[in-house]
């Protein structure tokens, strides 16, 4: 790829934001944060009755029947939820289904949180564990050139997957090329100690749809300046609402050996326009099991089409990994692009 200066001068300012934020090594810093938050699931494990998801191949998700126990797999999805702030909360019927929605996978991108009030991610964490969960989340700060601002958020379960919160900026944009920029984090799957862990980053986005072109243009130096960074993780996922199909992917489409799950697959509700996926370099995330879908809102929860816009105009896109670490280069599956049915 051509190094532009644009290219150097996020790469440049990425990886000293995350030794800023990283304030020592990294590695050391993420095994004392992996066993604090491995100490506190098993508190929480012991606390609780545990959650349950089985595996429905016909359509690609998960369902409440059996226990959670740790596997050989997790799912990762995004989820735009559509202007997720109070008006939404004092919905009991919405709220549970999004609660649902979140039961159904480890860990999810979700963008349009739209609220100055603190709380409200802590109390939707609070009843997607109603039922004996041990999810918990971390969170952006409120961003946007308007008044309308928004937040990243991930809300993961804790009991299959830590996050390292050193790891966690938002990417410098100093020249202004992305309305709101992206959030990154770093996160390892937990498993026993005899296993080596998928360790992972995460560029959760939301583009603005006037500007796909510029944005998609700067988001692959942007993906290059997370694999170059200060944490040297070979596995960067990019996920969220890109505002565009597979085909009109710019730049960021273009890079070697670039992969996307969705293709030629509506993800609104509505079911006209294709805008969330989940990509990464096919090579270097060989953990990819070739296993991916979209969660249709109102085939999996019963809904009308009416009930399901109040939910969300996005439905959600998940992608599985293999919860072990799997050398550079060795296909675990199928190529993205295609899904079991």
């Amino acid at each position: 790829m051509r190094w532009t200066a644009k290219a150097l001068h996020i790469l440049i300012i990425g990886t000293l934001g995350l030794f800023i934020i990283g304030c020592g090594d990294a590695k050391s810093l993420l095994e004392k944060e992996l066993a604090r938050q491995a100490t506190q699931a098993k508190k929480e494990q012991s606390k609780n009755s545990s959650a349950s998801l089985s595996i429905n191949p016909s359509r690609g998700g998960v369902t409440p029947s059996a226990p959670v126990v740790a596997g050989d797999t997790i799912r990762i999805a995004t989820f735009n939820i559509q202007v997720f702030g109070i008006s939404k909360s004092k919905k009991p019927q919405v709220m549970d289904t999004l609660a649902k929605v979140v039961r159904r996978f480890d860990l999810v991108a979700v963008q349009e949180v739209r609220t100055t009030d603190h709380t409200l991610v802590p109390q939707f964490v609070d009843l997607i564990n109603a039922e004996g969960g041990a999810y918990r989340h971390v969170i952006g700060p409120r961003l946007g050139r308007t008044a309308s601002k928004e937040q990243y958020a991930y809300i993961f379960d804790s009991r299959r997957i830590a996050v390292d919160t050193a790891s966690l900026y938002t990417v410098p944009d100093p020249d202004d090329y992305l309305h709101r920029e992206p959030f990154v984090g770093r996160f390892s799957v937990r498993c026993s100690p005899d296993k080596n862990p998928f360790t992972f980053n995460l560029i959760n986005i939301h583009t603005d749809p006037d500007e796909t072109g510029t944005e998609l243009n700067a988001l692959d130096d942007i993906f290059v300046s997370v694999q170059n960074n200060a944490s040297r993780e070979d596995d960067v996922i990019l996920l969220g609402d890109l505002n565009v199909d597979y085909r009109h992917l710019g730049e960021l489409g273009r890079l070697p050996d670039m992969a996307w799950v969705v293709t030629g697959q509506n993800t609104n509700t509505r079911l006209t326009k294709s805008y969330d996926n989940i990509l990464f370099n096919r090579r270097s995330t060989s953990e990819f099991t070739g296993r991916w879908g979209i969660l249709n809102l109102m085939d999996e929860f019963g809904l009308s089409k009416s009930d399901a816009l109040r939910v969300s105009d996005h439905m959600p896109v998940w992608a599985e990994f293999s919860a072990f670490e799997a050398p550079a280069g060795q296909r675990v599956a199928v190529r993205p692009g295609s899904t079991e049915r």
